[in-house]
């Protein structure tokens, strides 16, 4: 029964992304003179999380600090990251953003074409050259009114800490004089499952949209002590469960 249900909700998440991919597709083709920032195809992705979510019964997902978010303001979004199903759950913000994504993302049939279309960034790993090009196109966004989101831990945590955070988003919030917007994500390590393709277990997954935190009070040299302090924010969210 676990198997056949696996099938359905795997095909369904399939299905759901091509239909994704063709709706940005063709939004992208009439709007292009008018959505610069792609805020129209974005928001597409919104009733895709929701439709992804609602397909898996194993999944119960939990929104919370929401009154936190601004729609007016521009900020330098901070997540921990957990699995892949961080992509899912983080578009029922409904805020309107930029990822900085690994490279290798963008390569997934329609997932990644969407990505490429809704103008998302890409970083390669160790390339010193791209990190320079990802912080450049993150700035720019930001001047331009649009929200960038880093997941500063670099890849996925493998255990219940968090990895230690880069400081490349820290430099910037401060450099660009934007807030930090930390948000903690608990329990999407179990969302998909390890080793297997085969749904098992419940997870119970909690996002919580955490209160900005004002870059004015910091200098360029006090990037460490933003990085450490958001650092601790999210880590005593995740503590309290």
């Amino acid at each position: 029964m676990k198997t056949l249900l696996s099938i359905v909700i795997w095909l369904g998440s399939i299905i759901l992304t091509i239909l994704l991919f063709i709706v940005v597709f063709i939004l992208n083709l009439l709007l292009w003179p008018f959505d610069k920032l792609k805020k129209a195809t974005h928001a597409q992705c919104f009733w895709w999380s929701d439709a992804v979510s609602a397909l898996n019964p194993y999944w119960n997902i939990q929104v919370s600090g929401l009154e936190n978010i601004n729609p007016k303001e521009v900020y330098v979004v901070i997540a921990n990251h957990q699995s892949l199903a961080d992509i899912v759950v983080l578009y029922k913000t409904r805020m309107q953003f930029k990822w900085v994504a690994k490279a290798s993302l963008f390569n997934i049939p329609f997932m990644g074409w969407c990505l490429t279309l809704i103008k998302h960034i890409k970083l390669e790993r160790g390339d010193f050259a791209s990190i320079k090009r990802v912080y450049h196109q993150a700035a720019l966004w930001l001047r331009n009114g649009m929200s960038v989101l880093f997941f500063p831990e670099g890849t996925r945590s493998q255990t219940d800490q968090m990895n230690e955070f880069q400081n490349g988003a820290f430099k910037l919030a401060i450099k660009e004089k934007k807030p930090v917007l930390p948000i903690c994500i608990n329990g999407t390590r179990e969302a998909i499952p390890r080793g297997s393709w085969i749904f098992k277990d419940k997870a119970f997954v909690k996002v919580t949209v955490l209160p900005a935190i004002s870059t004015e009070p910091f200098s360029s040299a006090d990037f460490a002590k933003l990085r450490d302090l958001v650092r601790v924010k999210i880590d005593d969210c995740l503590k309290a469960g």
